[in-house]
């Protein structure tokens, strides 16, 4: 299996992103799935879903949230970082995020398209006793039931092409397309070349639309 980067960093990673959705929820009353678009906007997702250490270890969660707020235009002075001892569904929601894309090696943003704040929330009672790793798979199957026929749909939407658009791009054919979106037609037995062709316009990988 690959993951999305070098295992030595995830610890300091899933402890940072559970700390940064803390900080930015009980220091700055923040509202969770704005903050996670912050963190797409500012390019920080990104960095940090590629294992940049001086993101993923290189600054703390306080200070993760406070770059990505800065780097999307807001200024104040912020609060001291907290001093908490339990891991409540706060933290553990970013906590079990930075795990659950190191394990799949999605981009954030195709992520946080599929899965809220609120599906971790209402998952916490239940998965914050289990191992990671079963977590993981609570989380994966869910974001595998969500996507399985509509993946195709949502990166044609992120990358702002309609259907016509993308099927001129790619040169797949439009019903073609249109089934795939629906389900009429399981985009996994469609040729390679066809896949291909659809990933390279929609900049993603081949397998990231019939996983």
């Amino acid at each position: 299996m690959s993951y999305a980067y070098n295992e030595t960093y995830l610890f300091d990673a899933q402890r940072n992103l559970g700390e940064m959705t803390e900080y930015a929820h009980y220091a700055c009353d923040a509202e969770i799935d704005h903050v996670f678009k912050c963190f797409v906007i500012s390019g920080f997702a990104d960095r940090f879903g590629r294992g940049d250490p001086r993101v993923v270890a290189g600054m703390s969660g306080t200070e993760l949230y406070i770059s990505v707020m800065e780097k999307c235009g807001v200024s104040r002075k912020w609060p001291d970082a907290l001093v908490r001892y339990d891991a409540d569904a706060y933290y553990w929601t970013g906590y079990i995020l930075a795990l659950f894309q190191w394990r799949a090696g999605l981009a954030f943003r195709h992520i946080f398209s599929v899965i809220k704040s609120e599906d971790l929330f209402r998952m916490f009672p239940a998965l914050h006793t289990v191992s990671d790793d079963r977590a993981v798979d609570s989380i994966e199957d869910m974001y595998r039931e969500r996507t399985l026929t509509s993946r195709l749909q949502v990166y044609r939407k992120l990358a702002g092409l309609t259907q016509a658009g993308l099927a001129e791009a790619s040169g797949v054919n439009l019903r073609t397309l249109q089934q795939y979106e629906i389900g009429d037609k399981d985009i996994r037995k469609a040729s390679v070349d066809k896949v291909i062709s659809l990933a390279k316009v929609l900049h993603c990988r081949p397998e990231d639309m019939v996983l």
